[in-house]
């Protein structure tokens, strides 16, 4: 059975390429749109939107109605609206892929208490190829122990509000997995002004914002007279959109659970 999907921020540039690639994916149809009130997206024909034709298919300011008519949807938004979503998600049992950033811990308790009555995926980063550098980074992480120094160095686009990125942390977390340490206890977000020298065992993060960078992410562990470097540049936003698709695909039929990237690509 194909599988109905939404886009939530489906006026924006992320949510226009999910809708694109939910179009063209076998498996699943665009079956709805979703953006704030007083969007100006609001009414237009999603495959318009997208240069697909019309599809019939009107981007709506009314969650509820959206997701009756859905089995999921796709949300890469604000952490605000996320937030309200996953409330209707949980009630309406519809499966919710998050790739919203810049969610705090109190953000995250409400998304896994709503975890216990529908299907939700989510990460920091969709892309296949971060996933699999997690992994690599938490392995690192755990075979050079804490006479390598950490460093998490990320840089985005100029428009991105939030910082570090859902990538950079993602990382951050693999490397502190991997050490078997909090990355809470662990973290170091800002240095500035005379900070005296670095404390073993933290795990550095720098970002950078400027121009129309996508997305370069790279874990720097540091030895005395050696360095080793692991990076991802992200070319395009499709990837994402692509991984996202994925892993509604993966969720389709999944017990109530909060998943990620990880368990979609088998690598938990």
């Amino acid at each position: 059975m194909t599988l109905k999907l939404a886009i939530a921020g489906a006026g924006g540039r992320m949510g226009r390429e999910l809708a694109r690639i939910v179009h063209a994916t076998e498996g699943c149809t665009l079956a709805g749109g979703l953006e704030a009130k007083g969007s100006p997206h609001v009414g237009t024909d999603c495959g318009e939107l997208i240069g697909a034709g019309r599809l019939g298919v009107a981007i709506s300011d009314d969650p509820a109605a959206v997701l009756a008519g859905v089995d999921g949807i796709i949300d890469f938004t604000i952490p605000k609206a996320t937030l309200s979503l996953v409330a209707l998600t949980a009630a309406q049992k519809k499966i919710h892929v998050i790739g919203t950033t810049g969610i705090d811990a109190a953000g995250d308790d409400v998304i896994r208490e709503a975890a216990a009555r529908t299907t939700i995926l989510k990460t920091g980063n969709f892309s296949l190829g971060v996933n699999l550098l997690a992994a690599l980074v938490r392995k690192a992480a755990a075979a050079l122990g804490e006479d390598f120094d950490i460093e998490v160095l990320e840089m985005h686009h100029r428009m991105k509000i939030d910082a570090p990125s859902g990538t950079a942390l993602l990382l951050g977390k693999a490397a502190a997995d991997g050490r078997e340490v909090s990355l809470k206890e662990k973290s170091v977000r800002v240095r500035d002004g005379h900070t005296g020298a670095r404390n073993s065992g933290d795990i550095g993060f720098a970002t950078l914002r400027g121009g129309s960078v996508v997305g370069d992410h790279t874990v720097i562990f540091a030895g005395n007279g050696e360095r080793l470097e692991l990076r991802h540049v992200a070319e395009s936003r499709e990837l994402f959109a692509r991984g996202a698709v994925r892993a509604a695909l993966w969720a389709k039929g999944r017990a109530p659970g909060l998943y990620s990237m990880m368990d979609v690509l088998g690598l938990n």
